[in-house]
Parts: C-alpha cells; sequence; structure tokens
C-alpha cells in the first residue's frame, strides 16, 4: 500500500517561520505511511470573493488548492496565532475551499481528516487560533485530531539555529499527533 497524502500547510507567510520548519520537522519525524507536502502557495491566494467562486471563475491557484485538499487524504496545519486568532492568509485559504455554491463539486474539508498545530516564540501563541481552527472546522464538518495538542511555546528555543526540531519532548507530541491523523486518515479510507 502506497503511503497517505497528507497536505502541510503553514499559517505564517514568514521565511524564518517555526510554524513551516514544524512542518518540516513533521516530515521528518512522521511515524511511517505518510508522503507530507508543504503547499507553498498561501501567499499567491487573492482575497475571498464570492463572485469569484465558481468553477469556471475561481483563479486557477485557488483551483490548484481545492485540487490538492481533494486529492489528499488529510490535512496538517501549523499555524501562529495574529491577534488573538487565525492569520487572516490562513482563513483566506479555508474560506476558498469551505464551499460549493453550484452543489455540483462537493465540499473539499467535509469529513477531511486534519490535524492542527502551532509554534510560537511566547507561551500561549498558538492556543487560541489553534481554538478558532477547530471552530471553523466544526462548520465544515471536517474530521479534526482532539488528541494530543501541539502547541510548542517558547519556539526559538525548541529549534535550532538551522530551524531543525531538537526539542525530544516536541518530537514526541509530533509524532503522536501525526499517528493519530493518520489513525483518522484510516478509519475514513475503511468507511468509503
Amino acid at each position: 500500500m502506497s503511503d497517505f497524502k497528507i497536505l502541510g500547510i503553514s499559517g505564517s507567510l514568514r521565511a524564518d517561520s517555526h510554524n513551516s520548519a514544524l512542518l518540516r520537522a513533521a516530515q521528518k519525524f512522521q511515524p511511517g505511511g505518510l508522503d507530507i507536502e508543504i503547499y507553498e502557495g498561501l501567499r499567491d491566494l487573492p482575497p475571498y470573493d464570492m463572485d469569484l467562486d465558481t468553477p469556471e471563475n475561481r483563479p486557477a491557484v485557488v483551483a490548484d488548492l481545492r485540487r490538492r485538499i481533494n486529492e489528499a487524504d488529510g490535512v496538517l496545519i501549523a499555524t501562529p496565532e495574529f491577534n488573538y486568532s487565525i492569520p487572516g492568509t490562513l482563513k483566506n485559504a479555508i474560506d476558498w475551499v469551505s464551499t460549493d455554491w453550484t452543489k455540483q463539486e462537493g465540499l473539499p474539508l467535509r469529513h477531511k481528516p486534519i490535524a492542527i498545530m502551532g509554534a510560537a516564540p511566547t507561551n500561549f501563541g498558538t492556543v487560541r487560533a489553534q481554538l478558532a481552527l477547530r471552530q471553523v472546522f466544526v462548520w465544515t464538518e471536517s474530521d479534526v485530531v482532539v488528541k494530543p495538542e501541539v502547541q510548542v511555546f517558547r519556539a526559538h528555543e525548541r529549534f535550532d539555529a538551522d530551524a531543525n526540531l531538537v526539542d525530544d519532548m516536541t518530537v514526541d507530541l509530533l509524532r503522536g499527533l501525526l499517528t493519530a491523523l493518520k489513525g483518522k486518515v484510516e478509519k475514513a479510507e475503511r468507511n468509503r
């Protein structure tokens, strides 16, 4: 059996983002059986526009993201927190992939296994963003991993100068999250 396809999305656009580094760590420390691809197009997504949100009018970058989520067996999100909530660029991406106004395409996030994690330089810098994401995914009827919660606090102490995750406790939590995500993907596969 081939590996399950997981689409990783970082909610941060910053070049030296700890959240993007956390996704790369997920690729390295995954428990086996997962092929984690990191999405690089978040910066290119235009602001959500309902007038363009139909199969024939969507910008190509939006259609590509929808296709990638549809083809993925699961989604892994690493997010910072902005103003006690989800970064606008990440929320914008979710808005683009949570609709089906024509009732012909299906909803890319519906029943999709999703795991959420995040890193921040402070003690609580991803907690509220993750909570807000969980609320959004109730609406989209996504199958979100509940535990373990991966909140990499004081992230600058858990990554080395080359952005490698070097904290054993965080590696264990990350592996636990990925194992739980894999379990949800396997269950979804059995129920197809």
